[in-house]
């Protein structure tokens, strides 16, 4: 029997993806515990720059999933947590696995009937559906998936893409068959979801997050000589070829200026472009 909390009046549901378990993007529609005047300010800046606070909701069914460290808030139900180490070797992959992509070393896995939710944020999630195929993330996207996925670590394949790609010489493998939660950089509705079908994607920056397992990725000079390079103010990008789907976040530059900068030095965008690659 589905066990359900009451939630319908506290959290708006933004999306949802079914496989053996449910996984829900959930809304609060609004916070209204702050008990002072710093408090109540931040809480109007929020409120009037729409920034939410979200939360991931998964219903259990007799299933399971596997949860990124450190996740969980609470659940509720017959559920059990199992951290299987595996062995010796299961602990080496796992330990190897780790310090290439910078992931945690173990992925709690949560079996039984009930519900899951995990931390609060402000920040974003992205939920996607893998049938038996696998997708090759940013490290630190990676916030839960059904038992059925599994995490591990993709080597880059070209001497390009291990010097100058700026991802590292391992990233983040996922694999398998089944529904996946990502932390994710910018709001979904940013994300440019880029199909390819035996075609080229060339970038100028470093804002690709996740490509399937069917597009190469390489780093090549933006014209084919270097005076070419040169002339063109650009200089080297981020190539990604194939079949399959690449996910680019463009407002994610915008963001990171904001942090940094005033508004009047973002007038001119190629002002200092090169510098940020």
């Amino acid at each position: 029997m589905r066990t359900s909390l009451n939630i319908t009046n506290k959290l708006t549901k933004l999306s949802e993806m079914q496989g053996d378990s449910i996984f829900q993007i959930l809304e609060f529609d609004e916070l209204n515990g702050g008990n002072d005047i710093d408090s109540a300010v931040k809480f109007k800046f929020m409120k009037d720059a729409g920034i939410k606070l979200k939360q991931i909701r998964i219903i259990l069914e007799d299933s399971a999933v596997k949860l990124e460290s450190g996740a969980l808030s609470y659940m509720k139900g017959s559920i059990e947590l199992e951290n299987k180490v595996g062995g010796v070797l299961g602990f080496g992959k796992k330990l190897i696995n780790s310090k290439l992509t910078g992931e945690t070393l173990f992925k709690p896995r949560y079996i039984g009937s009930g519900e899951i939710f995990l931390e609060p944020s402000f920040g974003h999630y992205a939920l996607l559906e893998l049938d038996d195929e696998e997708v090759i993330v940013d490290d630190g996207l990676f916030y839960a998936c059904e038992d059925s996925v599994e995490v591990g670590a993709s080597m880059q394949k070209s001497i390009s893409s291990m010097l100058l790609g700026n991802e590292g010489v391992f990233q983040t493998k996922i694999s398998g068959s089944g529904v996946v939660a990502l932390e994710i950089p910018v709001p979904e509705n940013e994300i440019f979801k880029c199909r390819l079908s035996n075609d080229t994607l060339k970038v100028d920056g470093n804002f690709a997050i996740l490509r399937t397992g069917g597009i190469e990725f390489t780093v090549e000079k933006s014209a084919k000589s270097i005076i070419g390079s040169t002339t063109s103010g650009e200089g080297f990008l981020n190539v990604y070829r194939g079949t399959g789907e690449v996910w680019l976040v463009p407002t994610k530059v915008i963001y990171d200026k904001l942090q940094s900068t005033s508004l009047s030095s973002m007038t001119n965008p190629t002002g200092n472009h090169n510098n940020e690659q």
